[in-house]
């Protein structure tokens, strides 16, 4: 039985940046559909922008010689990307590496994909966005 490729397992950090910024925008649109007072209307938007960031620290650990198989390895633990991202020379602000922790420690990516009735706490869209931008920012 012939070995199937893994998914993006030969993507160029450029490629995947670019996966990243469609994310990134498809987050704006989504964001814009959220209602006040209705959290799970902005579960899509909380998917996409978290998903975003994730495929941003992809690129940037592609861009320093990471394997894709090691990467892979780490699944969605966002801390650990950050943590092996600053260790390849990305500066990110303390309170974005809190956040990125937060995000983990809560399960945000988790909750926001499959459980509307945990209520889980939930990053502040603000912050959320803070969040996406400066990783997006500071690795373009």
């Amino acid at each position: 039985m012939a070995h199937e490729p893994y998914p993006g397992g030969s993507a160029r950090p450029d490629q995947v940046r670019a996966l990243a910024d469609e994310y990134r925008k498809a987050a704006a649109v989504l964001l814009k559909l959220g209602e006040r007072g209705k959290p799970l209307t902005r579960a899509p938007f909380r998917l996409s922008a978290i998903h975003a960031v994730e495929l941003y620290l992809n690129a940037f650990l592609l861009a320093r010689g990471i394997e894709a198989e090691k990467i892979r390895g780490l699944q969605h633990d966002l801390p650990a990307r950050a943590a092996l991202a600053s260790a390849g020379g990305l500066s990110l602000r303390k309170r974005t590496l809190e956040h990125i922790h937060s995000l983990s420690a809560t399960r945000e990516y988790l909750v926001s994909r499959y459980g509307p009735e945990l209520g889980a706490p939930m990053s502040q869209i603000n912050r959320l966005i803070a969040t996406l931008d400066e990783v997006a920012n500071k690795v373009t």
